[in-house]
This record gives C-alpha cells, sequence and structure tokens, in this order.
C-alpha cells in the first residue's frame, strides 16, 4: 500500500491568492499534493499532513476543517534564511469510522518517521494524538509524550476497558495501551481548577512531568528542557488565551500568549530528538478574521525555522565538543555528572540505569537547565534528576 492511498488532494483554488504567490512565499517553495502525489524519493524533511475527522473533539464540531484554513496563511508566509525541503502530502479524510481514521494516521506517521521525514499534523480533533502515539509502536523504542494542554485528558472511571477514545480521555488509551513503550509523559500549561487532586497523583505517582501555566507564562525559557526531552509534541489550540486564539469550542480566558506559544514551537523544532507534533482543535466556525488560523501558521513557521537552526547536539557525539561537569552531594557518596553543549550551551544530566537495567548503555541523558546544575553544586539533589532515577527502576 503506498502513503498516497491515504490522502485526498488539496483544493489549491480555495487557498491561492488572487495573484498566487511570490518565489519568496512557502506556497511556492513546498511541494504539495493538489494533482500528482508528492515524490519521497527526493531530501524531504517535513511533511504537512491534515486530517479532516473532529468525531470525537468534545464540544468542537468543525475543527475537521481546520488543515485548509491554515494552509491558505501558512503558504502565504515567507521562506526563512534556509532551503526548505517540505512537501504537503494533503489531507486524511474521515475513514468510515474514527478507527479507519486512526488506522491511516499512524500509518503515515510510522512511514515518515521511518523515512526520518517529521509529520506536521493539523487536526481535528486531539484524540488524534493517540494515533500519533500508534504510529511509533513498531519502531522498538521508547518515547516520550509532550502535551500542550490546560487539561489532563483522562477520564477517572472504575472501568478504564469501557473509556472511549476522545479528545477528553485519549490519554487513557495511551498510558493503558499495551505493549507500552511510553517512557515519560509530560504536560505543559495545565491550569489547577481544571485538574482533579486524583489525577495530580495519578500524574505524582507515575513520576510524570506536570507544570502549571503560572510556572511557564511570562517566564517560557524553563520550558525548553521539558520540550528538548520529547520525541512527540501535542498541541492543543485551546491552550492558547481566548484573547489570541479563540477558534476553538474550548476557548478560555486563561492561557499561553500567542508570542509563547510560538516560542514553545521554536524550541520544539530545535529539538533533535523531537521526530512527530501535531496541531489540534483549531475551530475555523469560531475563528474571527481568520486570526487564529493565522497564529497557528504562525506557530508552524516557527517550527520550521527551529527545525532548520537544529544543531545536531543529540546524542552526545563527537565527546569534543561537550564540557563535563561533576558534583557532590551534601549527604551522599553519590556523584552527579552534567554535560554542556559547546554548540548551543544547553544541558543535559546523566542518570545512572539501576544494575542490569540497560544492556548498551550505563546512564541515561535527561534534558535540564543550568540552574539543576547550580542546585547540585549547592550539594542538593535537583527534582528532576530523582523522578527520572525512579522511572528508570
Amino acid at each position: 500500500m503506498s502513503l498516497a492511498d491515504f490522502f485526498t488532494p488539496i483544493d489549491l483554488k480555495k487557498i491561492t491568492p488572487k495573484n498566487g504567490y511570490y518565489t519568496s512565499q512557502l506556497g511556492d517553495k513546498i511541494e504539495h499534493y493538489s494533482v500528482d502525489f508528492p515524490s519521497m524519493e527526493e531530501k524531504v524533511d517535513i511533511a504537512i499532513i491534515g486530517v479532516l475527522d473532529d468525531r470525537n473533539a468534545v464540544n468542537n464540531a468543525g475543527c475537521a476543517l481546520g488543515p485548509d484554513y491554515v494552509r491558505e496563511k501558512l503558504y502565504q508566509l515567507n521562506e526563512g534564511s534556509y532551503n526548505t525541503h517540505i512537501v504537503d502530502l494533503g489531507n486524511i479524510a474521515r475513514g468510515e469510522t474514527v478507527v479507519d481514521t486512526y488506522y491511516a494516521l499512524k500509518t503515515v506517521v510510522e512511514e515518515l518517521v521511518k523515512k526520518d521525514i517529521l509529520p506536521v499534523i493539523i487536526g481535528g480533533g486531539q484524540d488524534l494524538t493517540y494515533a500519533q502515539y500508534l504510529g511509533y509502536e513498531n519502531l522498538e523504542q521508547k518515547v516520550d509524550l509532550l502535551v500542550i494542554d490546560s487539561h489532563f485528558d483522562l477520564e477517572e472511571d472504575t472501568h478504564p476497558e469501557s473509556i472511549e477514545t476522545t479528545s477528553t480521555s485519549y490519554l487513557n488509551k495511551v498510558f493503558l495501551h499495551n505493549p507500552n513503550y511510553l517512557f515519560n509523559f509530560s504536560n505543559m500549561g495545565y491550569q489547577t481548577y481544571f485538574a482533579s487532586q486524583d489525577s495530580l497523583r495519578v500524574m505524582e505517582k507515575l513520576y510524570f512531568d506536570v507544570h502549571r501555566l503560572g510556572e511557564l507564562t511570562q517566564n517560557i525559557a524553563v520550558a525548553e528542557p521539558i520540550i528538548r526531552n520529547a520525541n512527540i509534541l501535542s498541541f492543543d489550540m485551546g491552550a492558547i488565551r481566548s484573547s489570541d486564539a479563540a477558534a476553538s469550542g474550548n476557548a478560555k480566558p486563561n492561557g499561553f500568549y500567542g508570542e509563547e506559544a510560538c516560542q514553545i514551537c521554536r524550541y520544539a523544532g530545535f529539538s533533535d530528538k523531537l521526530t512527530s507534533v501535531g496541531f489540534y482543535e483549531f475551530n475555523p466556525a469560531y475563528d474571527n478574521n481568520g486570526q487564529t488560523a493565522m497564529l497557528l501558521s504562525q506557530m508552524i513557521w516557527y517550527f520550521i525555522d527551529g527545525f532548520y537552526n537544529r544543531k545536531k547536539d543529540f546524542p552526545l557525539n563527537p565527546k569534543s565538543q561537550y564540557l563535563i561537569y561533576k558534583t557532590s552531594l551534601k549527604h551522599e557518596d553519590h556523584e552527579l555528572v552534567f554535560v554542556k553543549s559547546k554548540k548551543s550551551d544547553r544541558w543535559w544530566m546523566q542518570v545512572p540505569y539501576p544494575t542490569g537495567g540497560s544492556k548498551n548503555e550505563r546512564f541515561h541523558l535527561v534534558p535540564c537547565r543550568y540552574e539543576d546544575y547550580r542546585t547540585a553544586v549547592s550539594g542538593e539533589m535537583p527534582d528532576l534528576w530523582w523522578r527520572t532515577y525512579q522511572k528508570l527502576n
């Protein structure tokens, strides 16, 4: 089966300006599926995918129409100071059942990641994150999932097997999926009044990383190592404040500012580890003058900009490009080891595997901040080190 079998072409008449595109604009640079399916034989770095399914998007019917509205704005943005190799594969049409749509997206993500092509998914409901995650099932690697959302999309039910996969419950399916290849889950931007204490206890018990909106807003640099740790990113547009992005049936007055959303996306593009990203829940029915479509197109532009400015400093090779720092704790003989990249000034911590925990490696590298190193220098154990060590056991 060819990838082309999963896609329907874009109707360029609906999204192209009357006078066409300037040669500097992405609409002239991106090879798109409007007549012929793009060739995947030549160099391709990024593939844009629309998914036209919102059947399980709770309180947000209409978001399936979002992808072409985003394309209309994205194609009019200018290419940055690099040569892009981007294809737009068109849209995955709504399957006969939601499961059919999930299967199509899972297969496409898996094939693209295998080819070292990064899929940029424009949904559709955020339940599609589950299909995005399933794309890694056969890749034989543990993955880290990061979700940008004001809620934890978990249903607290005594019978988890009966929970439907929706935009408010898909994490149940991710957490309970067998085989389990999820190493870490992170949430950025949750708002405490939307999170039950039971769900917070679940996150703590599983040593997952959850970060309140208040920790990050107006201090977005704190988010960089959290983002750098992810293989998969899912961005709910409802996590952005409604004054900046009103186009969602679940828009809220509080959330990230538009500039912060763009910075998050640039950090994500900049991360060597990230291999897929999805933007979900954008609903053109609520969009005033195309404002949210423009913001989302700018977020994707910043992601692309970050991607083409990657430093390729992970994995840590060659060693001559890194500085090693060793510290000792006050009350223990244990030594903490930190690594700093000369290329980007970014930091990692070495967290040792338990005896017999890994046949090939002695330690796990986790992205961190300079402040974590300062904490260790003062003789204290960084919380990130401890949580990571618990997950390795």
